[in-house]
């Protein structure tokens, strides 16, 4: 069985985005991307909501198209560009030109669930996602988030969009730490519902 885990980064006031879904306010910090590529050295599929995964496509090209990117952000890029992708929507549409074509599909929002039910019985590494709280709160809300990561910036930043809006969802706390040479705080927790014994 594979693991689906969602990583997002946060200010102190729980959004993980400014406001106008702007991400110029949030506390990014080179340990982001050390985390991100630790993330991504396990995953065997990343999954995205339509309006994160062209923004983070063009990125990720951009910086796979630089020759003084640093090795572990051109890793970085290689992941992202090569490792199969399943966007969650009901308008995104894969034409055969497009460059991202052969790794990466759509699944309309309505069989998001049974197509992440599906990805964790076949398959291997991990489920990553990133970000795109729409996309990945109905999936913690059905049960199907295994683990969830939450960053948190030292910054406040008063409006924006929220970490999560759906029902109260327990989680149990498996780590809290400093990531190295930063000031985000690694929040790690078990997401899974509890089981009845």
């Amino acid at each position: 069985m594979r693991t689906l885990v969602v990583s997002v980064l946060t200010s102190l006031d729980g959004y993980f985005e400014g406001r106008g879904k702007e991400l110029g306010p949030m506390p990014f910090e080179d340990a982001f991307d050390n985390h991100n590529h630790e993330l991504l050295s396990h995953a065997g599929t990343i999954v995205y909501g339509s309006r994160w995964f062209p923004e983070n496509w063009d990125y990720w090209s951009g910086v796979a198209a630089d020759d003084s990117q640093t090795e572990q952000n051109r890793e970085i890029a290689r992941a992202v560009l090569s490792t199969e992708s399943v966007i969650i929507s009901d308008s995104f549409s894969i034409d055969p030109a497009d460059p991202w074509a052969a790794t990466t599909r759509v699944v309309p929002r309505a069989q998001g669930p049974a197509e992440v039910e599906r990805l964790k019985q076949s398959g291997d590494g991990d489920i990553v996602m990133f970000g795109s709280a729409t996309t990945w709160n109905p999936l913690l809300e059905r049960g199907l988030v295994d683990e969830l990561i939450v960053l948190v910036g030292p910054a406040l930043l008063g409006d924006g969009s929220k970490l999560y809006s759906g029902p109260r969802a327990g989680l149990t706390l498996l780590s809290a730490r400093v990531l190295p040479g930063s000031q985000l705080v690694a929040l790690r927790y078990d997401a899974r519902p509890a089981r009845d014994v």
